[in-house]
């Protein structure tokens, strides 16, 4: 008997900041801590409009570069004390992977944070993707969403758009971050949603399309 074609599974990949949650708050309470501890004036009300490159991108603002390292490695100590409690779930969030897992898909997590407080978010949030891997940035996140066969790519930034385009995933962009629908489109975006509670509709109109 001749075998029945299946389609492969669906592996929806997401970025974590500003994505999946609102980390401003978190981050604003670190950034404070740091320059309180360091001595150093740093602006955190603006330090949070432009959430999603890596740390180091940000600290060379505020810091001699051959001080960031040090300093990088102080801000993630402080950062499970102050940073986590304050930081909430983007409406949608939780539905979003709900739905990946209710279409028989895997929700991957692929972000720029630091992996353990990465993990810490997500705990407290009670968010339970299949797979997290953290630390990487823009093009960087395509091995691991190819490692991990990701067909769609979700993320706020232009960044996110180009780790998409990168690993040959749909870029599902979200404008709850730093870049307006515009920015995104004009990166590269194939879907740009409002935020993600837009995001188990169409998803439910990508599948049909999909197979």
């Amino acid at each position: 008997m001749a075998s029945m074609a299946t389609t492969p599974t669906l592996t929806v990949g997401f970025d974590l900041d500003m994505t999946l949650i609102d980390s401003r708050p978190g981050i604003h309470a670190c950034y404070t801590a740091l320059s309180e501890r360091t001595g150093r004036p740093i602006d955190a009300d603006l330090v949070v409009t432009r959430l999603g490159p890596p740390l180091a991108d940000e600290l060379v603002n505020w810091f001699p570069a051959d001080e960031v390292d040090a300093v990088g490695d102080l801000y993630r100590e402080i950062y499970p004390t102050v940073a986590i409690a304050p930081t909430l779930a983007l409406p949608g969030a939780r539905e979003a992977i709900a739905a990946v897992r209710a279409a028989g898909g895997k929700a991957v997590v692929v972000t720029a944070k630091y992996e353990p407080n990465a993990e810490l978010h997500l705990a407290h949030l009670g968010i339970e993707p299949d797979a997290l891997v953290g630390d990487l940035w823009a093009e960087e996140k395509a091995a691991a969403l190819r490692e991990h066969g990701a067909d769609v790519y979700v993320g706020d930034h232009v960044g996110d758009v180009r780790g998409a385009r990168a690993a040959e995933a749909l870029s599902v962009a979200v404008a709850t971050g730093p870049c307006d629908a515009r920015k995104l489109t004009d990166a590269g975006a194939d879907v740009v949603l409002g935020d993600l509670t837009e995001f188990p509709a169409w998803l439910a109109a990508y599948r049909p399309a999909r197979a």
